[in-house]
């Protein structure tokens, strides 16, 4: 698949912090690819340079197969949506969406069959006539959404969209966001510092960590096989594990009660509804978690127990002699 958006080499310094360092990263056309990491990890000066808010120390940037490294923000074929919806408070929801054609010199005609079409896209089809202060803060999302996507830009960039929302509506607004980049086939480029956000909706996701991507992959590799100490611990909840001078991560669900193995004794018990979380101090020093469906029986604090893992679920860390093996 061709590549809508290609970095090479970014660098970005703010002073003496090195905010984004060497960075590399190809995003196919059409897909849904997330910028993952904590905060100060790089991921939004990233999607600042793609956008051109910032200008590189070095590197370029490519927007299909076109070097716009230096190109102003108004010459890309990009929109950019923020957290703060950036709504004007006195205008209309269909005056709002139809600013960007208003300013371009898109005629009247046009520019109303535009925003009709994409309001009905964002399901606001009825909330034309509303001020943005009359519109929940989800409704507000998808007309900072809709104004964003009525010109049809190559590339959406979404910085952290959905951080001021609450949690419900927040996963109603990912699964409403997948479906949307799917059926408009446009390629999105997200930035988020949440792991299920990225899980949930992305075709691909980099992790960042002090200004360096740590691992691109599909939401199931980044998860089930983390390469690095990082990435395993910061994506989910995973164990590390030191077995013959080697380091590992064993997700918690990949952990079973055994007749036989890692001896050990309940510390905690957590219920957690569909599951419990069991925190496990082993005979070796190790505090490790481990998840179990709930089966409507439950271990208690202080019993004694046996802990097994299949050795596909030990991950090697970057590092290590297993990892240098396979590699």
């Amino acid at each position: 698949m061709a590549a809508d958006v290609d970095v090479r080499g970014i660098t970005k310094a703010y002073g003496d912090v090195l905010a984004v360092d060497g960075v590399d990263l190809t995003v196919p056309d059409g897909s849904f690819f997330t910028l993952l990491g904590p905060s100060g990890s790089g991921k939004t000066t990233t999607l600042r340079v793609i956008a051109g808010f910032e200008r590189p120390d070095a590197g370029s940037v490519s927007l299909g197969g076109e070097d716009i490294t230096f190109a102003p923000p108004y010459s890309r074929d990009v929109n950019t949506v923020f957290q703060d919806y950036a709504l004007f408070p006195h205008m209309t929801v269909t005056e709002n969406v139809g600013y960007g054609l208003r300013v371009k010199g898109v005629g009247r005609a046009e520019r109303d069959a535009a925003v009709k079409d994409v309001l009905a896209t964002v399901g606001l089809a009825e909330y034309g006539g509303r001020k943005p202060v009359q519109l929940s803060g989800g409704q507000r999302q998808r007309v900072a959404l809709a104004r964003s996507i009525v010109n049809r830009p190559k590339v959406l960039l979404l910085d952290e969209p959905l951080g001021a929302l609450d949690l419900k509506l927040r996963q109603q607004m990912q699964t409403f966001l997948k479906s949307l980049q799917r059926d408009l086939g446009m390629t999105f480029v997200y930035v988020t510092h949440d792991q299920e956000e990225a899980l949930t909706m992305s075709d691909q996701v980099a992790v960042f960590n002090n200004g360096k991507i740590e691992q691109i992959g599909t939401p199931k590799e980044i998860y089930e096989r983390p390469r690095t100490e990082f990435v395993a611990d910061f994506v989910g909840t995973t164990n590390l594990v030191e077995r013959d001078g080697c380091r590992y991560s064993v997700r918690p669900e990949r952990i079973e009660f055994a007749e036989a193995g890692e001896p050990g004794t309940i510390d905690d018990v957590i219920f957690v509804g569909a599951f419990t979380r069991y925190l496990v101090a082993t005979d070796r020093g190790e505090r490790l978690t481990v998840v179990s469906q709930n089966d409507g029986a439950r271990l208690a604090p202080g019993a004694r127990v046996y802990l097994g893992w299949g050795e596909d679920d030990a991950v090697p860390m970057i590092g290590s002699r297993q990892e240098q093996q396979e590699g």
